[in-house]
């Protein structure tokens, strides 16, 4: 995926406009009259992630590490929007991973999550994405990426389902090849 330049709001916020007008709106009423600015910044905001590098976002946070443990990190809110709808999703996400002889600092695997879910998406290549990238900044021996996450599309449209949610996951190294190593890290993001 290529990354883009800033985004031109400008130009966002004229098409929104046209939208609005689509819509059967006036665009020049009071309580729409900054919408279109509104809409374009919170766009730019929701899409940020294909602005950034993950280079940038993990920028050099690497601690060497003696143990090869387990390091999870569960619990970590994600917001991102469906590429069919353009509506939102939210849940969380869970990572595990197994270091050889580095881990990375702790925040940075929320900015990965947050990188990759501030883009169009599908739940299930995001989670593959999340687990591919620490894979290969921790150049781990294994990673899990579990995600739970509630989609809009389906509460507010569609089918209406307001109380479904989607568990997606992915698996990499010994956490694919190895059962005992993927049961303890599924039973400990559980707690």
């Amino acid at each position: 995926m290529a990354e883009k330049k800033e985004l031109n709001e400008k130009k966002i916020a004229r098409l929104i406009e046209q939208l609005l007008v689509e819509l059967g709106e006036d665009p020049t009423r009071e309580g729409l009259k900054k919408t279109p600015m509104r809409v374009a910044k919170a766009y730019s905001f929701l899409t940020r992630g294909y602005r950034q590098k993950i280079k940038k976002v993990v920028n050099g946070a690497y601690f060497a590490s003696g143990t090869n443990h387990m390091v999870i990190l569960k619990d970590i809110e994600l917001y991102s929007l469906c590429e069919h709808h353009m509506l939102p999703f939210y849940g969380k996400c869970a990572i595990g991973y197994i270091s050889k002889g580095k881990v990375l600092g702790v925040s940075k695997l929320a900015r990965i999550v947050d990188m990759y879910s501030r883009r169009l998406q599908i739940q299930e290549r995001l989670t593959e994405e999340i687990a591919d990238a620490i894979m290969k900044e921790t150049q781990a021996e294994g990673v899990g990426v579990v995600i739970n996450a509630k989609h809009l599309c389906m509460m507010m449209r569609g089918v209406e389902k307001q109380n479904s949610s989607m568990t997606t996951s992915a698996v990499l190294g010994s956490f694919r090849t190895d059962e005992k190593v993927r049961q303890e890290f599924l039973s400990l993001i559980k707690n």
